[in-house]
């Protein structure tokens, strides 16, 4: 791996996109519903060593004000490279370029266990802070609701 030159690209396979998922340890997501996520991604980063994808992120965007980070993933065997911070750096300066005068661009992720220090590098703060609640998320899958539910 090392000499290898790492290209960066703005799309994923489906394939590769799950295959990076499940080599830390997520959940592989369908393979239709992982179209339709990435094909409504407003940016997506990969980084490719050769023929194969290593690394990927993409920020999830309402096209106004708000913006989400997500899957930032990097292959454990090319971990420790550099490869994380140069699509942050990327994904960063995607979301800067959205900036207006007198505009706000909210930006938020959810980091993975021990990943917080990381994200700090590029001028994220944990939370709660005095300001700021903890930060929340609920995940949901068809199996967990009832027929019966009423929305």
């Amino acid at each position: 791996m090392d000499g290898m030159e790492i290209e960066y690209v703005n799309e994923i396979s489906v394939e590769d996109y799950n295959l990076l998922r499940t080599s830390v340890g997520w959940d592989p997501i369908k393979e239709s519903r992982a179209r339709t996520g990435l094909d409504n991604s407003a940016f997506i980063v990969a980084a490719r060593c050769g023929e194969r994808t290593v690394g990927m992120a993409r920020v999830i965007s309402d096209g106004g004000f708000v913006a989400f980070i997500a899957d930032v993933v990097v292959h454990p065997e090319f971990q420790g490279q550099g490869i994380g911070r140069a699509m942050m750096e990327r994904v960063v300066a995607y979301i800067d370029s959205l900036l207006e005068e007198d505009h706000l661009v909210y930006t938020v992720l959810t980091a993975a266990k021990g990943k917080e220090d990381f994200y700090k590098k590029f001028g994220f703060i944990a939370r709660p802070t005095e300001e700021h609640g903890a930060g929340m998320f609920r995940e949901l899958r068809y199996e967990d609701i009832s027929q019966e539910r009423i929305i």
